[in-house]
């Protein structure tokens, strides 16, 4: 692996920003360019605590990388306070389409919390249609500059909170206008899925894909809650999953584990691990395994046959991208060009889209990876 002049990190001689990827857990909140934020808060008056937007993006670095949950998600005050208008909501949506299509995303899927954005006098259906302006908005530029891309909208309700049932319906309400999914967000811990049956009952009678983070701040309770009672097809990090693994003895670099029910439920239904690295170092996620990139249990996942995927979480406050997030794993465990395919191959599969379109994306993937 080697890193070109542009910053861009080459493997195999391929430029990983070239290669066509997919994003499926990326936070809007999460991924507001630091100068977008120090801009629009000097416009309202938010007091900032760094003095130009490069400093400010050396603060949101800072405190994410905690390792506490609830300390890295209290950097999203600045970010959600610049969030409140119209304009701010379209503008981030805006950038951050372009910043996707900018590191080689062709497909991706953008979570937020509407009921987060209304202090402005902003109703949830205006959040959801500024965000969506937004996002066809960044598509346009996209397309404008050579690069093809679509962005779809997941809607979360923030679990700790009691309107999961009205964004579930918001969601539903604008599933034909750019939404494709529903998500609870927040802090997991003591706040299991089950609280919000009633949304996940609703979504589920009437067809709509549901995510839901687990086994990121919380264990295997949280995971089955998860998928029982919230009807998970895909899982928000799940990488305490690994709880439910014992490894029973190694020969050579072959591993024998034992499956616990739940591992073995997710790993043969093939349900998607939506699998942060540096995030799920800096919030303490695989604390239990370690405090280095190299002791994330991301590649005992892979290589035990579990449908992981790859993904930023927040890219402002880990200071990240899809492409860093690669080369980190690559840099980790010695991926190669055909791993970082599979897990591409993986997001395409998993996206909330109809198969056809995921089946064109698989193509568009094996054509970028084949064209190297």
């Amino acid at each position: 692996m080697s890193i070109a002049s542009d910053g861009d990190v080459r493997i195999q001689g391929v430029s990983l920003r070239s290669l066509p990827k997919i994003s499926l857990h990326d936070h809007l909140d999460g991924a507001v360019r630091p100068d977008t934020v120090f801009e629009l808060a000097k416009d309202i008056g938010l007091e900032l605590p760094a003095e130009s937007g490069r400093k400010l993006g050396d603060w949101f670095g800072a405190q994410a990388d905690s390792g506490s949950l609830v300390k890295y998600l209290k950097s999203f005050d600045l970010t959600v306070g610049v969030m409140q208008s119209a304009e701010g909501l379209t503008r981030v949506a805006r950038e951050f389409v372009e910043d996707l299509a900018e590191d080689g995303v062709i497909y991706g899927e953008v979570r937020w919390a509407p009921e987060q954005h209304l202090a402005g006098g902003l109703s949830l259906d205006d959040a959801v249609d500024a965000v969506q302006q937004g996002i066809e908005e960044g598509e346009d530029a996209a397309d404008r500059d050579g690069r093809s891309i679509r962005v779809g909208q997941i809607l979360s309700a923030m679990r700790q909170n009691d309107r999961a049932l009205e964004i579930a319906e918001l969601a539903l309400d604008h599933r034909d206008d750019g939404v494709v999914g529903f998500d609870i967000a927040g802090p997991e811990d003591g706040y299991p899925a089950s609280d919000h049956r009633e949304a996940f009952e609703l979504l589920a009678a009437n067809f709509m894909p549901v995510t839901v983070h687990a086994g990121e701040a919380a264990g295997l309770a949280s995971i089955r809650s998860a998928l029982l009672d919230g009807r998970a097809l895909r899982l928000g990090h799940g990488v305490r999953l690994v709880s439910d693994l014992e490894v029973m003895g190694r020969d050579g670099e072959e591993v024998q584990v034992k499956f616990g029910d739940l591992a073995r439920w997710v790993r043969d239904r093939e349900i998607p691990l939506e699998l942060s690295p540096s995030s799920n170092l800096h919030t303490g996620a695989i604390e239990a395994w370690g405090t280095e990139l190299a002791d994330h249990p991301f590649d005992l996942l892979y290589q035990l046959g579990f449908a992981v995927t790859v993904n930023v979480d927040n890219r402002t406050m880990s200071g990240t991208s899809l492409t860093r997030e690669l080369a980190l794993l690559v840099d980790a465990f010695g991926y190669d060009l055909d791993d970082l395919e599979t897990f591409q191959f993986n997001a395409a599969a998993a996206s909330f889209l109809p198969v056809e379109e995921r089946e064109e994306l698989v193509e568009m993937i094996a054509d970028g990876f084949q064209g190297t």
